[in-house]
């Protein structure tokens, strides 16, 4: 294991093969796996604002037509760099398309799915320029047999990993979760780690890094799951993001047997006991439950849609249960006044407690 005095570092990477095929090679720590990926930037003229935005605004900020001819575009955590101008705003943030039609010329309302934040004239993307990408190097690397043969045939392909994966472990060595690497080898040459070891440089070109702000929260699940519930209670929302998508990772990796109808909790003998004190955002609400059905570190959906998924079985649960929800008002205040994509009102807090009750769960507020 190795420790640099502040950050316990990734060990135990393995790169991987293609599915069911060798190991690549097992490393001690990898340089390039955190930073940050590349954003779209969008610039909106004739700012109106309707609140403060600066820093981070939220993980999803929709962008929305007054004349709603066309769809709202979503712009996934999304930051404004910087204090606006005097009648402009830029706003960057994750976009997987080419952005909104270039034709299209009105005014723009925009919210992060709790307020409004203003309004634009108008708005266009702004190319991203082109710079190097880091490279992603592997240190202390053990080679396979394969990997070990490669530089050996002289050839373009051989240098080539194509759909390997860069799987992590835990401080346990516990599969804990893996990044898809397609990559070349750009250069191969002896590690300060050991004598039979290499450190190996990759093109990271198309390699997407782990986002800085999700290093501490990865940094803690690898010591290993929280042994007591509410460990991410003291996070912000944006890492509260990340500790849920942890959680739902490592739920899609084991099958977990449902417990009975009625699961004897604290209680009554029959009941599920939701600690409310900190949902104030989506995230914390479904890592509350989570934690509710399937205790410390748990999960049990992470959206609405997933939470019917669950209801159904095969995450713990089995119908019909009672939940009693203690401190509901801080959710009540938190999430009932709300915006749809599209801009409309949204009470989530009736949502959960509709879909609850649709799927055989009695609940409780308290």
């Amino acid at each position: 294991m190795h420790e640099d005095g502040n950050h316990r570092l990734l060990t135990r990477h393995t790169a991987a093969g293609p599915e069911h095929g060798p190991a690549w090679g097992v490393c001690a720590e990898v340089d390039g796996l955190f930073g940050e990926p590349r954003r779209a930037t969008y610039e909106l003229f004739g700012w109106a604002p309707q609140a403060e935005v600066r820093g981070w605004i939220g993980s999803r900020v929709w962008l929305v037509p007054e004349d709603e001819t066309l769809d709202p575009w979503l712009v996934e955590d999304a930051e404004c760099p910087g204090r606006p101008a005097a009648d402009s705003l830029v706003l960057t943030g994750l976009d997987d398309h080419l952005g909104p039609p270039e034709g299209h010329r009105g005014r723009v309302r925009v919210h992060d799915g709790q307020r409004w934040l203003g309004s634009c004239r108008e708005f266009t993307r702004v190319l991203p320029a082109d710079r190097p990408a880091p490279p992603l190097v592997l240190r202390g690397l053990l080679p396979g047999d394969l990997l070990r043969a490669a530089p050996m045939k002289g050839t373009r392909k051989a240098l080539d990993l194509e759909q390997a994966a860069l799987e992590i472990r835990d401080d346990h060595g516990d599969p804990f979760t893996d990044l898809p690497l397609r990559t070349r080898i750009i250069a191969w040459y002896p590690s300060a780690y050991g004598a039979d070891l290499v450190d190996l440089e990759l093109d990271g070109t198309d390699f997407t890094p782990v986002p800085v702000h999700a290093r501490p929260v990865l940094e803690r699940w690898l010591a290993g799951p929280p042994d007591a519930p509410g460990a991410w209670a003291g996070l912000d929302t944006r890492r509260r993001e990340v500790w849920l998508d942890v959680v739902r990772d490592r739920s899609c990796r084991r099958v977990r047997p449902d417990l009975p109808a009625g699961r004897t909790y604290e209680l009554d003998g029959r009941t599920y006991e939701l600690d409310g004190r900190h949902v104030t955002d989506e995230a914390g609400l479904h890592l509350a439950l989570g934690e509710a059905v399937n205790g410390p570190g748990g999960y049990f959906g992470g959206c609405l849609d997933a939470l019917v998924d669950c209801l159904r079985g095969t995450f713990g649960h089995t119908a019909p249960a009672t939940l009693v929800w203690r401190e509901a008002a801080t959710a009540r205040e938190h999430l009932s006044r709300r915006l749809a994509w599209d801009g409309r009102p949204r009470d989530l807090f009736a949502q959960v407690l509709d879909v609850l009750a649709r799927g055989g769960v009695r609940v409780v507020l308290a």
